[in-house]
């Protein structure tokens, strides 16, 4: 019995050669024009920086303090609340206006933002949704604002991500150059609201952009940029963190002593992403499975957060874990906090309180708790270290600023990102080299327990996976279903080569895939030359021809792990089904073929 599939999906987007034909509404502009479309987006980004801020203090001093007034100077503690025992309210009424924002007008504002970026650069050509810029603004304002233990960076990052992306969409952009816009964008929310404009570069390069080259790179630089430009403007130029002066009595060497305690404190800060990475992961599992709805879900985490922010306040004056928790941060660097029984209590807590909102649908992200946590556990490390390592020269400060870039670099998995943001943000070049050392042996730690970062390891359970290799192109970007050959021939094993072919496939430009009761046995690739033999020896079967390797893989795979998987095998050609269970015949909807692949790269080939 032999069938075929040369109709399937023809009539919906059409065939050339095999492959599927690119939307004729795609286009692509000159680098000149990408880079003047990356400077809009820097600048909207810029302003939507700035919106944000004042966003997150209006709702923060109306629920806190009963004021309506926009300034709000998060790097100071400013003690109890107004309300009292009623704060335990805040984080609940905020978080129920968030889930009904969330479910209503755009599900992909839920959590910390960065994994649905990545998700959309992936998995879906660079397209976000612009109401998205909208309601992640909004619910990640009340989120931060009411005292949810989340941070404004991831939120600021999807919000520039969206409006680049929104951009290119809008004007009919390629695939490639929605996706740098959409990276810029990324990059220049980042920037604007840290004031660390080669951060902002940095975090596009390592963590979103597949393909670093001049044709991303340039966007990404503009965008950042001008985003920077604008809000030092709007917010001032000053960097994010005030740090002492003097942060390393012996800045002049590296001392045996002061490698002992940075390593130390990079082993244990990767340790501690692997801590925040696997809890946020229990959380976020933990929820949804609760009884009832998501708003009841939600109810029962932000009492939880309530609970401690009011513990806090009545035993040491201040609810200390919500919100981006910048006051504490700048207190350890001033060193008015050096209680290492206090400092361990808030790392434990704010732990607890940022895997717990973000778990139970609060929208914000993870980049300030991973400096809040890094700072504190650095803090109290120096303390523990100046008994045991008193020529090391840690301090407090130190060790806090050194802490927060190894918990960024170790849980994100940007390693040069949280060095230079790190700088960038105390500019203090004597923490170079003990940053370095910290960093590079937290994402060490951190990747020998477990592979994924925070940002990945959500779409792992997706199913979607991220490269880790993949600053090499952007084909690399496309899924199996974007250059497979839906023209094939399925023959039933026994078959003569004859029969399965027929007359009209004197060009074997038709893969054969052989199936026995359902069940894939191999793959003929197209263009084998087997017609001839198909003439000169009728009675040949299928089965003496089939490649002994047999490669498949989903429709939503991307390309890199289908070419990491032709090598693997040494095979010429994939077959490609659509589904998650174990592939049978019916699933069947394509085959990759190595002509297909080299297609894909000529078509992305910008000179």
């Amino acid at each position: 019995m032999t069938s075929t599939a040369t109709e399937m999906g023809d009539e919906a987007v059409g065939v050339v050669a095999g492959r599927l034909a690119k939307p004729q509404d795609e286009r692509r502009v000159s680098l000149l024009a990408l880079c003047l479309l990356a400077l809009g987006v820097g600048l909207l980004t810029g302003l939507g920086a700035v919106f944000f801020r004042s966003l997150i203090g209006l709702i923060h001093n109306l629920m806190f303090n009963g004021v309506l007034k926009v300034a709000y100077d998060a790097n100071v503690l400013e003690g109890p609340s107004r309300f009292g025992n009623w704060l335990i309210l805040s984080p609940i009424l905020g978080g129920l206006v968030v889930v009904y924002l969330v479910e209503r007008f755009a599900p992909e504002a839920k959590g910390h933002g960065v994994p649905e970026v990545m998700d959309a650069i992936f998995y879906r050509r660079g397209n976000i949704r612009g109401v998205v810029a909208i309601v992640k603004s909004l619910a990640s304002a009340l989120s931060i604002g009411s005292g949810a233990a989340v941070g404004r960076e991831g939120p600021i990052i999807q919000i520039g991500s969206a409006l680049g992306s929104s951009l290119a969409q809008r004007i009919g952009l390629s695939t490639g150059q929605k996706i740098t816009l959409l990276s810029a964008g990324a990059g220049a929310g980042i920037a604007a609201t840290f004031n660390t404009p080669l951060g902002g570069v940095l975090f596009a390069i390592e963590i979103l952009l597949p393909e670093v080259s001049n044709r991303t790179f340039l966007p990404v630089v503009v965008a950042t940029g001008s985003a920077t430009f604008l809000g030092r403007i709007l917010i001032g130029p000053n960097p994010a963190f005030t740090v002492p002066d003097i942060l390393f009595p012996a800045a002049r060497y590296f001392g045996l002593e002061e490698a002992i305690a940075f390593v130390a404190l990079g082993a244990l800060c990767g340790v501690a992403a692997w801590a925040f990475i696997r809890l946020l992961v229990v959380m976020e599992d933990a929820f949804p499975r609760l009884p009832g709805n998501v708003y009841t879900q939600n109810i029962v985490g932000m009492t939880l957060v309530g609970l401690m922010m009011v513990a806090l306040t009545h035993a040491f004056g201040h609810s200390y874990v919500d919100g981006v928790g910048y006051g504490v941060i700048q207190s350890v660097l001033d060193q008015d906090m050096t209680a290492i029984g206090l400092l361990a209590l808030l790392f434990v807590l704010k732990l607890l309180a940022t895997t717990i909102s973000l778990g139970c649908g609060a929208s914000g992200g993870i980049f300030s708790p991973s400096l809040y946590l890094g700072a504190t556990l650095g803090a109290a490390f120096a303390g523990i270290a100046g008994f045991l390592l008193p020529l090391s020269g840690v301090t407090a400060p130190s060790a806090a600023i050194v802490g927060m870039a190894a918990m960024v670099g170790a849980g994100t998995g940007g390693v040069m990102t949280g060095i230079v943001m790190v700088f960038e943000m105390t500019r203090d070049y004597a923490i170079i080299v003990p940053v370095i050392v910290a960093v590079a042996v937290a994402a060490g730690v951190r990747r020998s327990l477990i592979g994924e970062t925070i940002y990945t390891i959500k779409l792992r359970h997706r199913g979607h996976r991220i490269p880790k290799e993949r600053h090499t192109n952007l084909y690399l970007v496309q899924q199996a279903q974007d250059i497979m050959e839906r023209r094939f021939i399925l023959a039933e094993a026994g078959t003569t080569l004859r029969d399965s072919m027929g007359w009209e496939d004197v060009d074997d430009l038709r893969a054969i895939i052989v199936e026995r009761e359902g069940r894939i046995v191999g793959l003929i690739p197209p263009r084998s030359g087997l017609w001839r033999e198909s003439v000169s020896n009728s009675d040949r079967l299928v089965d003496d021809f089939v490649e002994s390797q047999l490669v498949v893989c989903r429709d939503v795979d991307l390309l890199s792990l289908v070419l990491a998987r032709l090598k693997r095998h040494r095979s010429g050609a994939a077959i490609v089904f659509h589904g998650t269970h174990r592939p049978r015949a019916s699933d069947i909807v394509g085959v990759i073929t190595k002509r297909a692949i080299a297609d894909a790269v000529i078509d992305n080939y910008d000179d």
